[in-house]
């Protein structure tokens, strides 16, 4: 195989398509522009660098589509699912990551492995030739951004995303705070106080609502009013004009929860999750915002047991870009124009963490056995990984596709004889459906190899 793959874009995609198709033999090209060329989010020229929440989510592989994908990636031998779990904090039943070890070894793995060069200049138009994968993610630079607009004519879409802040635990005030996971639930490492809880009553609840909305926020620019955000990651002051109830079912809901200090469920709840290994950093669960950084400090410095905090890092918000791959793409994630590109990650309409790098994996593993001049066929639709990819290359309708997550409404129904299994047996039943038809996957592209 003396030809070589291109990979533009070190993000967790990038990542995860350069490791599976080192893996497989092929000598692969990652280009990353950081730090020759910084984005307004990226804090490290790591790759894989998280730059919103920590968390992967929920790693409960048998209830949980996203936990499901993350045992589809942990069979297929998934250098992201490696370095999460070497790295992983407590979480309740969530996969957490201390963000800078989790870079930090997905990065010494590539640069360590033989088949991976890692080239750090920028390239801004899409190649005319050359097997390529276009993994940008998010933060797309602008004369890439405009070589893909030009590719994906009237098919580039984008939308808004935004940022939590992140406290420093010695700056919270454990008189007020405590520990407690929702309904003390058990986390992988056997917690059941993996989150700290900040209480609120009714008062204290409609005081911060009402600051949220009159808060000073971050303007847009004109060409960006018409920009939609994604629903899972709005931001708090968006979620608040919905309703003044809104935040108290959502983020700050305090079900499941008992303030040790009067044994009652206070009105509503602030969570923080562990940020980093040492414990020190912790993320304000579902607090993405766009206001202003004086205003993020004066109003999250209301919330009980925040008097004093002191912040890491402060809430931000990004513009995020997507093509609309259910017209663009083919099911191996080529451009049907010019099917020497393959994308992605966060840019082909998926939305998380796991889901971007499930798709840099099938990306690197499609793009490896053209090379060999093999075909490799989809893996089922059963699947996570192929409820996924179906959902993104045609089973989304192309005139109103938009980012999503992976969730069991993309599977298929199962069955037991001629009736659907449904209720609490249904997730679990597609589930072990979804691993047998993986083990079978993974054996046809072993044997085909």
């Amino acid at each position: 195989m003396a030809e070589k793959l291109h990979i533009v874009g070190g993000g967790l995609a990038g990542s995860e398509a350069a490791w599976q198709a080192a893996e497989s033999g092929l000598a692969v090209v990652l280009h990353e522009m950081r730090p020759n060329r910084a984005t307004f989010a990226h804090q490290t020229d790591a790759l894989a660098e998280l730059v919103c929440s920590n968390s992967f989510r929920s790693d409960d592989w048998q209830n949980n589509a996203v936990g499901l994908l993350h045992e589809e990636m942990r069979r297929a031998g998934s250098l992201i699912m490696r370095a999460a779990d070497a790295h992983k904090l407590p979480a309740g039943g969530a996969l957490a990551v201390d963000r800078h070890g989790f870079s930090a070894a997905v990065t010494q793995a590539l640069e360590a492995h033989p088949n991976v060069t890692i080239d750090r200049t920028e390239v801004s138009a899409l190649p005319s030739s050359g097997l390529t994968i276009i993994a940008t993610g998010p933060l797309t630079s602008e004369a890439l951004g405009k070589s893909i607009a030009d590719a994906a004519g009237q098919d580039h879409l984008a939308f808004f995303d935004a940022i939590a802040p992140i406290v420093h635990r010695d700056s919270i005030n454990f008189d007020v705070a405590w520990f407690q996971s929702r309904y003390d639930k058990e986390g992988p490492g056997g917690g059941v106080a993996d989150y700290i809880n900040l209480p609120m009553d009714e008062a204290q609840y409609r005081a911060f609502v009402a600051a949220l909305l009159a808060g000073d926020k971050t303007d847009f620019k004109e060409w960006e009013k018409s920009t939609p955000y994604f629903e899972a990651c709005l931001p708090i002051e968006v979620m608040a004009e919905r309703g003044v109830e809104t935040l108290s079912f959502g983020p700050m809901k305090p079900v499941g929860l008992q303030d040790p200090r009067t044994t009652a469920r206070p009105y509503a709840v602030v969570q923080l999750r562990q940020d980093n290994k040492l414990g020190t950093l912790w993320n304000m669960v579902g607090f993405q915002t766009k206001l202003k950084h004086g205003a993020q400090v004066e109003i999250f410095r209301t919330i009980p047991g925040l008097e004093n905090a002191e912040f890491a890092r402060l809430g931000g918000l990004h513009r995020n870009t997507f093509i609309n791959s259910p017209r663009l793409l083919d099911n191996q994630l080529r451009l049907k124009s010019q099917p020497h590109l393959r994308f992605a990650g966060q840019i082909t309409g998926v939305e998380g963490y796991v889901e971007s790098a499930a798709i840099g994996l099938l990306a690197g593993r499609f793009a490896a056995a053209e090379a060999k001049g093999v075909t490799l066929s989809p893996p089922p639709v059963t699947t996570a990984f192929g409820a996924l990819l179906g959902h993104i290359t045609g089973g989304a309708d192309e005139k109103t596709f938009q980012p999503m997550n992976v969730n069991f409404g993309l599977f298929p129904p199962i069955m037991e004889g001629k009736k659907k299994i449904k209720g609490k047996d249904r997730k679990q039943a597609m589930s072990l459906r979804a691993i047998e038809d993986l083990t079978a996957w993974l054996g046809e592209k072993v044997a085909a190899e």
